[in-house]
């Protein structure tokens, strides 16, 4: 109920939002512009998050017969969690270590791999990362996650659009300037903080479902040192959905939706020494 309420307000603030820059360039005319616009995209988002994730990232089925053991941690964690078995994909053109996990409940879960983290790592630590993904599913993060990083990305667009289509006429400039820096800024600063919060529940939740909290803290170290060597490739509007910020450089630490691993590590730690 709870985590309905929040996907509900989460909505609701994002949808204001664009509705707010559909008003401020278009009058009323484009305010119900902007609602039409924003009521197709949570919908779309609702029903295809799994598959516009799997697309995007060019995610494909994991065959059993060539990963027999991945399915097998999978469905033993699943079932350690209490929950529906996810469908489980690799990314295997990408050489970077991470996974993801997408889809718009616990019945629709899926789980993702990349080709490089299956070479990068450990099976117990690729056990924590996997049991990690299951905790945003059981958390109902997955469908929060890609609707904040849908409609972030879309207010960015309808403010850069808006700014330089001309408008209104009688619009106040200053309004149009506060606009266009304000609202995509409010977006990326929201979904920033969303991610970052659930990234600490879902390692949670994977230790108390593996009991290992030591075997994510070392694969999160291991994936940090994999991605900083390798990072990802084309995958900057997915990012918010991997387990660890993918991308290199001060601004992308910066920028970054997710915790700094080491904060994530300590604690982790520090559950491990409490067992």
């Amino acid at each position: 109920m709870l985590n309905a309420l929040k996907t509900t307000a989460l909505l609701a603030f994002l949808s204001s939002i664009l509705v707010a820059i559909g008003y401020g360039f278009g009058g009323t005319t484009g305010m119900i512009l902007m609602l039409g616009v924003s009521v197709v995209i949570n919908f779309g988002t609702w029903f295809f998050a799994d598959t516009i994730v799997i697309k995007t990232t060019g995610a494909v089925p994991v065959d059993r017969n060539q990963l027999g053991w991945l399915h097998d941690e999978v469905e033993d964690l699943a079932q350690r969690a209490n929950m529906p078995v996810p469908r489980l994909y690799i990314v295997p053109h990408e050489q970077s270590p991470n996974a993801f996990a997408t889809g718009r409940s616990p019945n629709k879960g899926v789980v993702a791999v990349t080709a490089g983290l299956l070479q990068t790592l450990s099976r117990r630590e690729v056990r924590g990362v996997l049991a990690h993904e299951l905790g945003h599913i059981k958390n109902r993060d997955t469908l929060v996650s890609a609707i904040a990083a849908t409609m972030a990305g879309v207010i960015s667009f309808a403010a850069r659009m808006a700014m330089f289509s001309g408008g209104r006429r009688d619009r106040n400039p200053l309004l149009g300037i506060v606009i266009m820096i304000a609202a995509p800024l409010a977006a990326i600063i929201l979904r920033m903080m969303i991610s970052r919060t659930r990234e600490y529940g879902a390692d949670a939740r994977a230790a108390q479902i593996t009991g290992d909290p030591e075997g994510l803290a070392m694969a999160l170290e291991g994936l940090s040192r994999g991605t900083t060597r390798q990072p990802m490739h084309n995958q900057g509007a997915q990012n918010v959905h991997f387990i660890i910020n993918g991308f290199a450089g001060r601004l992308g630490r910066l920028m970054s939706t997710h915790p700094p691993t080491e904060k994530r590590v300590a604690k982790l730690r520090a559950m491990a020494n409490r067992s």
